[in-house]
């Protein structure tokens, strides 16, 4: 079983506590590290490794419910951008990275401080430092799940 599917299992029996809402296409989840703080995850329901697995419409509305998460996730945590990847090459099943971006958050890595979250060192931004406390992250789900709320209801 891949990791993306484990972790939608824990999601099923009320395991993972980075999980924050579901929605019709797909599961929102805090990521486990936070430098870029606000960093979600929106992970596809079923096993797909390819958005063109998908028919016409779950498409649609996959990317649409991604977009939501996106806007959701700039509003909660004051992006001044926000970075989409769809990779899949550790693990092989639709999910999106979503990583809210202000200026500096590269420090003094990249072209003045800027360019993509994957300039930054891999252990500085795995470090223990940036899981966030049970406290924290209880907020960051309380202040992404408003959001989401909020424009979910349009």
């Amino acid at each position: 079983m891949c990791l993306i599917c484990e972790r939608i299992n824990s999601i099923k029996t009320n395991n993972n506590h980075w999980f924050v809402k579901e929605l019709e296409t797909g599961y929102v989840v805090i990521g486990d590290n936070q430098h870029f703080k606000g960093y979600t995850l929106f992970l596809y329901k079923e096993h797909k490794s390819e958005l063109f697995e998908l028919d016409y419409n779950t498409k649609l509305k996959y990317l649409e419910e991604m977009t939501i998460v996106a806007e959701a996730v700039k509003n909660a945590f004051g992006a001044e951008k926000i970075n989409y990847e769809l990779l899949g090459n550790g693990d092989a099943h639709l999910h999106w990275h979503l990583f809210p971006r202000i200026k500096g958050d590269l420090e003094n890595y990249g072209n003045n401080g800027k360019g993509p979250v994957w300039w930054y060192p891999k252990e500085k931004m795995y470090s223990d430092i940036n899981i966030p406390s049970d406290k924290e992250l209880d907020n960051m789900k309380r202040k992404l799940s408003v959001e989401l709320e909020r424009l979910l209801k349009f």
